[in-house]
Formats: structure tokens, sequence, C-alpha cells
């Protein structure tokens, strides 16, 4: 297993494996959720993102192959909130690579580096009917601070 920060010849990849998130993860919790985002904006998203700083975009690879991204962003305090704090936004593991340290492996990583930028606390949302994810981003220390609520008007 090759946990490494994503580059720019990457985004191809990247954007595949974010298209295989949106179909799993929001196509089947989210039927308001732009299922074609990363095929429409996701190229120039990625690439954005993987030359920003203020980002942090990985990569998993076993055998050459792409299994897994993480993609997420240090933000900077404000008055409300003034903790810098990281945010990590999507990611993914292909499902035959799951449950082998992957996931666990990109998360570390990722942490590692929000301290290095120098975050203090990291977040994450998920999909509250997604209890596999919940459970997993559980597992790595994270625990409910809010509830973000939705209905039809």
């Amino acid at each position: 297993m090759i946990v490494r920060e994503a580059e720019t010849g990457d985004t191809v990849g990247i954007v595949e494996l974010s298209a295989a998130l949106f179909r799993e993860d929001a196509g089947s919790r989210d039927p308001s959720t732009n299922l074609g985002w990363p095929e429409e904006e996701g190229h120039e998203y990625f690439s954005a993102l993987v030359a920003d700083g203020d980002y942090v975009c990985l990569l998993a690879e076993s055998g050459g192959e792409r299994v897994g991204y993480l993609a997420g962003r240090i933000k900077k305090g404000d008055a409300l909130r003034p903790v810098k704090a990281a945010e990590l936004e999507s990611m993914y593991v292909r499902e035959g690579f799951r449950s082998c340290g992957f996931g666990a492996g990109l998360a570390g990583e990722f942490f590692r580096s929000a301290a290095e930028k120098g975050a203090e606390r990291v977040s994450v949302t998920a999909h509250a009917a997604n209890g596999r994810a919940i459970k997993f981003y559980e597992s790595l220390g994270f625990r409910p601070m809010r509830v973000s609520l939705e209905r039809e008007v």
C-alpha cells in the first residue's frame, strides 16, 4: 500500500474515484445531488485543489492501481470559531480494498499533513444513512458535534 500526495497528472484518476463515490454514496442517499458533478466540474476543481497549499489531496495505490483518494482543506479560524481546522471533504476507497487499511492510511496521512499545516481540529461530514462510514470515522476518533437536518419545502 502506498499513500502519497496527488500531483497534477493524477486529476483524471481522482475524478474517476470521485465519480464512484458520488454514484455509491450520494446516489443512494441524496436524490438532490448532481451525480454528474465529478465529470462536469471535477477536473477543474481537483486540478486547483492539488495546486493549492490550503488543500490536501492524497492517493492510495496498490500494485500501481489507484484504489482510493482523500481530499481535504485547511480552514483558518474566524471570530465565531477562532480555531484553525482541517475538513476532510471527501474520501473513497474502491470496494475490493476496503477494510484493508487503505482508508486508515489515507486518514492518517491527512491528520499528519493537517497538523503540519497548523490545524488543531479535524472535521468530517457523512450521510446519516451511511452507517459504515460513520462507524469508520468513529474508529478514527471522530465524535458527533452537530446534527444537520433537512426537509423538502
